[in-house]
């Protein structure tokens, strides 16, 4: 059955969820990763890119591992498709949160930054099979309020938690303190260093990076509203701890 074609208005913003087909590894080096963050670069554009132009990107692109913006490296001369106001790779899928720019920017964006990693990662794996890379379409939310926009960054930024604390969103959070250093200095393939004002990778949400913290309240809002959602799963933890040892003693008695 084919699928109904989905609208995304100019203006208006998505979380957007894309999964390698059978929870396959999406990314299984650190290579693989910077070539996702150079993908969310390089596809948002809506020009045609070049093999030759995307040799000079990708050396770009090393250089800018340092710390420094494309654009200051060279004049950004994307015609962009979506403003990407965050990110966050894991190891079998993808979050972005985009706000559409031009008509039909989202299906095009991620057509052309699926298919061009989907490319290079069979390239690399020397995986011949057909069939699809990705999981059926990505997976598309459209932000309404600002309330659902704070909790969309906030779901974003902790979702490398499940990496140290599988299960955690059910089950909750054993070591708090644990979890926030790992988000803070551990795992850099977010947008969430950037937005505490690291410069890990400023050339994907340099210009949106403002809007973003005018939503959360700043670095210390932004960092607050990660701490306490941490905090309340840490405290979830221990009322399910609670809640079945009580159980245990109940049934024993």
């Amino acid at each position: 059955m084919p699928h109904k074609k989905r609208q995304f208005e100019n203006g208006e913003i998505y979380h957007i969820t894309a999964r390698r087909i059978g929870n396959e590894l999406l990314f299984g080096d650190e290579r693989d990763y910077y070539r996702g963050i150079f993908s969310i670069y390089e596809f948002n554009n809506g020009k045609h890119v070049s093999i030759r132009e995307r040799r000079f990107a990708r050396a770009r692109f090393k250089k800018s591992i340092k710390g420094l913006p494309f654009d200051m490296i060279e004049p950004d001369k994307r015609e962009k498709l979506v403003e990407v106001l965050a990110f966050a790779l894991m190891p079998n899928h993808i979050h972005l949160l985009v706000r559409q720019l031009i008509n039909r920017a989202v299906s095009i964006f991620m057509q052309k930054m699926g298919s061009g990693y989907a490319t290079y990662f069979k390239e690399k794996y020397n995986q011949n099979r057909k069939g699809h890379f990705f999981q059926n379409r990505f997976n598309a939310v459209h932000i309404e309020n600002d309330s659902q926009l704070q909790t969309a960054l906030v779901y974003i930024f902790t979702n490398p938690v499940a990496l140290i604390e599988p299960g955690w969103k059910e089950q909750g959070i054993e070591d708090t303190a644990r979890v926030k250093k790992f988000l803070e200095q551990g795992y850099r393939w977010s947008s969430y260093w950037d937005c505490l004002g690291k410069s890990n990778f400023p050339s994907i949400i340099e210009k949106e990076k403002d809007f973003v913290l005018e939503m959360m309240g700043g670095v210390a809002g932004c960092k607050k509203a990660v701490d306490e959602w941490v905090e309340y799963k840490g405290e979830l933890r221990e009322l399910l701890a609670k809640f079945f040892t009580f159980n245990v003693v109940e049934q024993l008695e």
